[in-house]
């Protein structure tokens, strides 16, 4: 093993002769690859931070601008308007330069000095361009002459090639919207969802707040926004995520569904050796910064900060706040089978493993016939359940010895993996129980088979099928979709398998065996184990799952309706939740704020007075379809205004919360802040994004089409609604409520939906067959 040769690399006797130099060559020989590697990684990164950190220019324009600066000095002509004289004459004053090398030497610096002052230039114009978002708010598929101006000097100041972390010191910083506006739109929200008597209370206490206590909270978040990069992200992750004391399964932690219909092989370690391969081939292209920033409409970039943390990062629990811990790099995975824990190594002769090898080291753990120590089966329960309990069981029980060693490995491993041994995915024959079967499976398993504290945990089934399992604080579900999308590409498209279903290319016996990790855990730990399994148990028993595609009709035909696919599954969601519950709700949806440096999400208050009526209209015989359409229409731009707003930093709830949080720190009450942020979401959603959809062609594979993600419910008596939007003909839902709720029912919830949004593609006239 890996370890054992490299403690036996050098070893001495001491003999009558004299001192026996003892050398295990291949011992050596891995060391030395190793920190080749290492040096190799530390050369890339800091070539990329000098490409970087003078986009949008390039270190070649500093070349071609010095020399033709230089070159002036022969046809006589001064750009510099007399400041490389002004130079010259100061480097007069060393007395050691020839005439000739004080003109060579100020002409030289005159054009580094202007080169990096174009720099700025260029980088500070951008950021001044990528301030206005007057563009997102134009009618859809009309821009006006002064956008298209707008977008090509952005295109300009882009750059030619810019890479992963290029935009990042471009980005301007998110706005504090006003107090009076952001009190004006919450009121706005909450109009339709209260009786009269509780919105006029409501009222007088947020137009005190605004005159008031408002603007002194203001005056402390303005100040943050101009000295913290952004002025909620930090808060953010700390209180709504690290601070948090209840269980991450579940409540926290999402999932990501491979593709639904086809399964490139059945067999378990072939799958898991190419998708890990893949895996690793995105590892060292983001290492690399070779992936290509995200835009919108091909021009306008979204931050990427929350790329740097995908890998080798671990949440560390503590008694009142958990911290992350991130690594630039680790050399190996850790494996869960079984009951046990087994340390693999990714790098061989200072080369990744190839998809076979990595295949073969799978397949030794699963012929692995040990049996799991005492505790070590169930350990992972205490990532499942409470917090407290972990962190003090961690401080007590693996804080040295041989547990220190293999939960450092665990922790500092580049992602998790699971070879669960389960089979799971969807099975033609019963749809509706496999695909619930597969998302219960992914969302918590059997709680102490996922390392729920991990960035990413990778399940791979005993049938071939995968998934993933995905810690919320370190980033949000579009960076994960955006590494999901890659793998199961490469793994299709790029890896392929033998006619066998296994990886191509050939095993490798000269690679070290997988290391099982050994543990030592005594009694009192183990009931500490028994008490989370048992209370995660609880909590994952009670999740009502239903997950299922939705193949009536999708994006092709909603947009034929001239409207948003997202604004019009939001006014379905409303309506099928007034047929669910025969009541409107608080209803989240999350948007993104990545336009700005550091962003993270937004609120999108999706029940609004104008899907109120909407809604009420469709369960309304007497109204005719003009009248349903005109207000459909009306909720629908509704909708678009609010997403846009979020979008562009102008939402309700961050800056609600953030003034919450310096309310905190002097200490002062505000009965509207207290009340505003104890109102419960009932009904949670989410659309997971298909960014890179050059990587499938659905007119060719039609049958390509990804399930997305899900989460748990976020309220008691709530729902959680996550859906997809794949090519033009399909969509995704996933549900989630609880079973202990006798208000909530997925699958009926799941029916409603289905009625909802063929009753509103009816409105239309339209059916199946228009979109052919």
């Amino acid at each position: 093993m890996a370890e054992a040769h490299q403690a036996v690399a050098f070893q001495f006797t001491v003999t009558p002769d004299g001192i026996d130099l003892q050398l295990s060559h291949e011992a050596l020989k891995q060391i030395c690859l190793s920190g080749l590697h290492s040096w190799k990684k530390k050369f890339i990164r800091f070539k990329n931070g000098i490409i970087t950190g003078v986009f949008p220019a390039s270190p070649s324009s500093w070349f071609i601008v010095v020399v033709g600066v230089m070159s002036s000095m022969y046809t006589k002509v001064d750009p510099s308007l007399g400041m490389i004289a002004r130079i010259s004459r100061t480097l007069d004053g060393t007395g050691y330069l020839s005439t000739q090398t004080k003109e060579v030497v100020s002409s030289f610096l005159f054009g580094t000095g202007l080169w990096v002052a174009l720099i700025f230039t260029m980088r500070y114009s951008l950021k001044v361009l990528l301030s206005y978002h007057g563009w997102m708010f134009a009618e859809h598929g009309k821009m006006s002459r002064s956008t298209k101006i707008w977008m090509t000097m952005v295109k300009i100041f882009s750059g030619r090639k810019p890479m992963l972390y290029s935009f990042q010191t471009s980005l301007p910083r998110q706005p504090v919207p006003a107090v009076k506006d952001t009190v004006n739109r919450y009121l706005e929200s909450v109009k339709p969802l209260m009786k009269e008597e509780d919105f006029k209370r409501m009222t007088v206490l947020a137009q005190d707040f605004a005159v008031t206590l408002g603007p002194r909270l203001q005056w402390y978040l303005k100040l943050k926004s101009w000295w913290a990069t952004n002025y909620v992200s930090d808060w953010w992750e700390e209180y709504i995520y690290l601070r948090s004391r209840g269980p991450l399964m579940v409540n926290s932690n999402y999932y990501a569904m491979e593709l639904l219909y086809v399964t490139p092989t059945p067999i378990q370690a072939a799958r898991a050796g190419n998708t890990i391969h893949a895996i690793l081939l995105y590892r060292r292209k983001l290492d690399r910064e070779e992936i290509k920033p995200t835009r919108l409409v091909s021009t306008i970039p979204l931050c990427s900060a929350q790329w740097e943390r995908l890998f080798n990062t671990c949440r560390i629990p503590g008694e009142e706040t958990d911290t992350i811990q991130h690594l630039k790099d680790s050399r190996h995975i850790v494996v869960f089978h079984r009951g046990r824990y087994f340390k693999v190594w990714l790098y061989h002769n200072g080369r990744l493993l190839k998809p076979r090898e990595l295949e073969q080291q799978m397949q030794r753990i699963l012929d692995d016939p040990s049996e799991p120590q005492p505790g070590e089966a169930t350990l992972a329960a205490l990532t499942a359940g409470d917090r407290i309990p972990w962190a003090k069981c961690r401080k007590a029980y693996f804080a040295r010895g041989k547990n220190k060693q293999s939960l450092d490995a665990v922790e500092k491993a580049a992602f998790f993996v699971t070879l669960d041994e389960t089979e799971q995915g969807y099975r033609k024959e019963d749809p509706e129980v496999s695909m619930d079967s597969y998302a219960k499976s992914l969302l918590h398993g059997q709680c102490y088979d996922r390392w729920f504290d991990k960035s990413l945990t990778y399940i791979v089934f005993k049938n071939g099928k995968i998934g993933m399992n995905a810690e919320h604080s370190w980033a949000d579900a579009p960076i994960v979709a955006h590494l999901w999308e890659e793998i199961m590409a490469t793994d299709w498209f790029q890896l392929g398998y033998e006619e066998d279903g296994h990886c191509k290319g050939n095993t490798n016996p000269n690679i070290p065996c997988p290391t099982r990790l050994q543990w030592d855990i005594p009694e009192a730990c183990r009931e500490v184990i028994a008490t989370s399994l048992s209370s995660a148990n609880l909590l994952a028993n009670n999740v009502d799952m239903h997950s299922f595609p939705f193949h009536t009709f999708g994006k092709g035909l909603i947009k034929k309706c001239r409207t948003s696919p997202d604004a019009f599954i939001q006014l379905a969601l409303q309506l099928a939740h007034y047929k669910d519950m025969g009541k409107f709700c608080l209803t989240y949806e999350a948007s993104m704020t990545r336009l700005f440096r550091e962003g993270r999400t937004e609120t999108v208050r999706s029940c609004t007075t104008e899907s109120c009526n909407f809604v009420l209209a469709m369960m309304d015989p007497t109204q005719t379809v003009e009248q349903k359409l005109k207000l459909f229409k009306t909720a629908s731009e509704k909708h678009q205004h609010l997403y846009r707003l979020a979008m562009t930093g102008a939402g309700i709830d961050r800056h609600l919360f953030c003034l919450y949080v310096v309310s905190k720190y002097l200490a002062v009450e505000s009965p509207f802040l207290k009340e505003v942020l104890s109102e419960p979401w009932r009904l949670s959603t989410s659309q997971t994004p298909q960014q890179q959809v050059e990587l499938f062609d659905f007119s060719k594979y039609p049958n390509y089409v990804s399930g997305g993600g899900g989460f748990g419910p976020v309220a008691d008596d709530g729902y959680g609604v996550s859906y997809i939007i794949v090519g033009e003909h399909f969509i995704h839902f996933h549900i989630s409520s609880k079973f202990s709720s006798p208000e909530t029912d997925s699958h009926r919830f799941g029916k409603h939906l289905r009625e909802a949004m063929s009753d509103i593609i009816a409105l239309f006239g339209l059916t199946e067959n228009s979109k052919k």
